[in-house]
């Protein structure tokens, strides 16, 4: 790593790819790259110094960067084999690493804390990120979202540790060698990937053994793995006890194997912020032995753009926005939302992430979907992906057992939203939905 010069990005927006790019920003290092598309964080790439272009054309590759010679290129898993400058580079003999292998590479110089899990990683990881901060230790922090607390996805605070989120797609995490990890769950994803959910569990285990030794590993209750166990209300060996909703949150203690804590507070919805609050907390006692700061920092902890962002807070009107795009992850804002607000009528607007997730677990988004009382779809988000025969949202949406349904275009959306003025909206999906939020905020303003 040393050896390099320039680095350039095949997929330079990607919040994974972005964070890794703002390192090497930050060592003083040219940085430069591609992006399908412009977003609001490309835009701040930009403005951090980031040469971007949109367009797939060798001719947009800055000419510093096409000498082989200390240059590295970086690409992601999700960049198709046809991509024209990635084979313009592999044609020439440039070195060429995937994203979690500069990752790994990264991390092993440093006391690696990786979270892993098909949910809650990025949630998991933004809380020990900013408890590490609370207890005043030096660390970097490659973040899978916006951190609140941080304002970004990237924090550099010094070297000795580095918080990690172990991404399972593609096999991405095998690339870490961590001194403290978590599972935080083990549902069936990346089927497209994986082919089955046994063949995705063996891909955790072995993930479980890659840590150094004399590691530590944290599984959250009942996954079939071996490690220190986490959980509310259970045996675990890091447990939530005494549970209570207050009104800025929940108040509960937590028993650890040597000692309990009580009166600690958390002011995020949800059950499943609960455990990765837990989570966060139980890796950070593995390096410093001063609880106080982490329970601080649990108290303190402002939270991850979209995952159950409060946009809108009005006295007849609520909306929240979330990443949600796995139908374990969409149960979960349920419960939240129905923890919160018992007797509000709730609209969700869901946007289905790939054709591939949409087709395995289309039963499954039915079934969490019809929970809600009324439930508007979006057209499928491609990302990476080609269509699939017979597989749409309105394919998804003849499978919900519930009559207050519909289909709604990314045009209408906010005029029908005016409209219909739910009590509680949430929207969802991992596609650029999310990118709607700011303007749906806007409009319930002003017409509150």
């Amino acid at each position: 790593m040393n050896k390099i010069e320039r680095i350039y990005f095949i997929g330079a927006g990607g919040i994974g790819m972005s964070a890794l790019a703002r390192y090497f920003v930050h060592l003083g290092k040219p940085v430069a790259g591609y992006d399908k598309t412009r977003t609001p964080l490309t835009d701040i790439l930009e403005s951090e110094g980031i040469a971007l272009h949109f367009e797939d054309a060798v001719s947009q590759i800055p000419d510093a960067f096409r000498t082989p010679e200390g240059t590295l290129v970086v690409y992601t898993p999700a960049v198709p084999d046809a991509h024209t400058e990635l084979n313009y580079f592999r044609s020439r003999n440039f070195q060429i690493k995937k994203r979690a292998e500069v990752l790994g590479l990264i991390s092993s110089n440093s006391r690696c804390l990786a979270v892993a899990g098909t949910h809650g990683k990025t949630t998991t990881s933004c809380i020990l990120a900013h408890l590490l901060h609370e207890a005043g230790l030096e660390f970097t922090a490659f973040l899978g979202g916006v951190s609140e607390d941080f304002g970004s996805n990237f924090v550099l605070e010094g070297t000795e540790f580095t918080v990690v989120e172990a991404d399972e797609y593609d096999r991405s995490f095998l690339w870490l060698t961590p001194e403290v990890a978590c599972v935080t769950s083990m549902d069936a994803d990346h089927l497209d990937i994986y082919g089955s959910g046994e063949a995705l569990e063996e891909s955790f285990r072995e993930f479980a053994g890659k840590l150094k030794n004399g590691g530590t590993l944290l599984v959250r209750k009942g996954l079939p793995l071996q490690g220190l166990s986490y959980g509310i209300e259970d045996d675990s060996d890091y447990c939530i006890r005494n549970l209570r909703q207050e009104a800025d949150g929940y108040v509960f203690s937590i028993q650890t194997p040597q000692q309990e804590f009580d009166e600690v507070r958390f002011s995020k919805p949800g059950h499943h912020n609960l455990l990765n609050g837990l989570a966060a907390f139980a890796m950070a006692m593995q390096v410093t032995g001063d609880p106080e700061p982490l329970i601080r920092g649990l108290r303190t902890f402002k939270g991850v753009e979209r995952r159950f962002s409060v946009m809108h807070k009005g006295e007849q009107q609520v909306y929240v926005d979330d990443y949600a795009h796995h139908p374990r992850e969409i149960d979960a804002v349920y419960q939240a939302l129905r923890e919160n607000y018992p007797s509000a009528r709730i609209l969700a607007v869901f946007q289905p992430h790939l054709f591939s997730r949409t087709r395995d677990f289309g039963g499954d988004f039915a079934r969490s979907l019809a929970r809600f009382d009324e439930i508007w779809l979006l057209d499928i988000y491609p990302a990476r992906e080609q269509p699939i025969a017979g597989i749409d949202s309105e394919w998804l949406l003849e499978q919900i057992e519930n009559s207050n349904k519909k289909m709604v275009s990314k045009a209408d959306l906010i005029p029908e939203i005016r409209e219909r003025k739910p009590q509680v909206l949430v929207t969802m999906g991992a596609g650029d939905i999310g990118q709607q939020a700011q303007f749906i905020k806007k409009a319930l303003r002003d017409a509150s």
